[in-house]
């Protein structure tokens, strides 16, 4: 370990670098910071030698069910409608309480060694099999409280929500405390024209989520069709309905490629409404603009400068990992942030942008990821000295503390989920 730090219940943090690049020197006492100081005022303590201190990252978007089925369950030609295909069949035949929890314990792992303190998950909620989704949901939330803190969201097609589907699914998300979600497509579909009856389910879902008083988080306009513009039309439901509750919007791949003049007016309603963002770079990179034999025009991501200028909280996350919709990831949401920065130009300065894995995802989840005197010392340090080394090398040898105490950094190997590649366990 290149940063020796003591297992005492008081000590300093020198020569430290933070997010901003300020340098500072920290004191942790009893798992807190206590004190914030510039660099230079510890008489002693662990010389980080300008290395960098970040606060734990926060992942608001991603699919912890599904996780890791990529070896057992590839996408044929790795297009978003052959990732459905697949993951449908894929959870028809596999998806056990046994299968999705190994699954799902595998990807927490490699969160926590990473560093991430909190996780925002979506379940497929179909029924019945959405009883025992959300069932191991809630056994691994209490197991790991206190290592990760962990919200759930449906995810179906939104005409699963008519009739009394619709009523069960929001009850069910309900008594497991978590949040109403849903595509803004209708099942075995795209995300192309806005579907037909689609403001009179909308507002019906609305209405399911005030009647139980549950916050909104939805994938919307998942293509490069300009015809997917559904956002607008969530708006100005929110804005008609005086919504009380949280929005938060994944993915709106399609507001990149709308005209000048309906980008403008979108992102001014978002930001009437209070809809927060959040991008997922990775995964719309790897599925936008695919065709057999083409080279991709785009990169399938939002307008992450013009909603962030606007005024719109703004996130980015991981969400798939190593499954139909994409093949790749581990957790790391340092990767996604370096990611994003290289694909969407997070740069000149990237410093504010490293808010979008951090305070503001943790806002959406009503926590906070600081580094000020009285917050928790969960704490990421990184050998690297400025954002140019952090985001050009894999900072494999970083160094994870909780509570002030530094944990097990050492990632479960792939080889554990050998056994579910073939189908769930006998």
């Amino acid at each position: 370990m290149w940063a020796a730090i003591p297992d005492l219940p008081d000590f300093w943090l020198r020569n430290a670098t933070l997010a901003d690049g300020r340098g500072a020197d920290l004191r942790i006492t009893h798992g807190t910071i206590v004190a914030l100081a510039p660099r230079g005022t510890a008489p002693e303590g662990v010389d980080l030698r300008g290395g960098m201190v970040l606060p734990c990252f926060t992942d608001v978007h991603t699919h912890l069910d599904k996780g890791h089925i990529w070896p057992r369950c590839p996408n044929p030609d790795g297009t978003f409608l052959g990732a459905i295909t697949a993951v449908m069949g894929d959870r028809e035949r596999h998806w056990s309480a046994d299968d999705m929890e190994d699954r799902f314990r595998f990807g927490l792992r490699c969160s926590y060694a990473h560093g991430t303190s909190a996780i925002r998950t979506h379940l497929d909620t179909y029924l019945p099999h959405a009883h025992e989704a959300w069932a191991v949901f809630a056994r691994l939330r209490n197991e790991w409280s206190g290592r990760i803190a962990l919200q759930a969201v449906s995810i179906c097609p939104i005409d699963r929500f008519a009739g009394d589907e619709g009523r069960e699914i929001a009850d069910l998300v309900a008594r497991h405390g978590g949040i109403l979600g849903f595509v803004t497509r209708f099942t075995g579909e795209g995300h192309g024209a806005i579907p037909a009856g689609f403001q009179d389910l909308l507002d019906h879902c609305f209405a399911l989520a005030e009647a139980r008083g549950l916050d909104l988080d939805l994938h919307v306009d998942e293509s490069g069709e300009t015809e997917a513009a559904t956002l607008p039309i969530i708006a100005r439901t929110a804005l008609r309905r005086r919504f009380k509750g949280q929005i938060q919007v994944g993915h709106i791949c399609s507001l990149s490629l709308q005209r000048e003049e309906a980008i403008a007016e979108t992102i001014r309603l978002v930001r009437e409404a209070g809809i927060r963002v959040v991008s997922l770079p990775m995964c719309n990179m790897y599925l936008q603009g695919r065709a057999r034999g083409a080279t991709p025009r785009w990169r399938g991501i939002t307008l992450l400068h013009e909603l962030a200028a606007a005024g719109v909280p703004v996130s980015v996350a991981s969400d798939n990992c190593r499954d139909p919709f994409y093949p790749f990831g581990d957790h790391d949401m340092l990767e996604v942030f370096r990611e994003a920065v290289r694909i969407a130009h997070l740069d000149h300065p990237v410093e504010p942008w490293f808010a979008a894995v951090s305070a503001t995802p943790a806002a959406a989840m009503g926590r906070e990821a600081s580094i000020r005197e009285g917050a928790a010392a969960d704490l990421v340090l990184l050998r690297a000295r400025a954002w140019h080394e952090a985001l050009s090398r894999h900072q494999a040898d970083r160094v994870v503390l909780r509570r002030g105490r530094v944990i097990d950094t050492t990632l479960p190997d792939y080889a554990e989920l050998d056994a579910l590649v073939t189908g769930p366990r006998s």
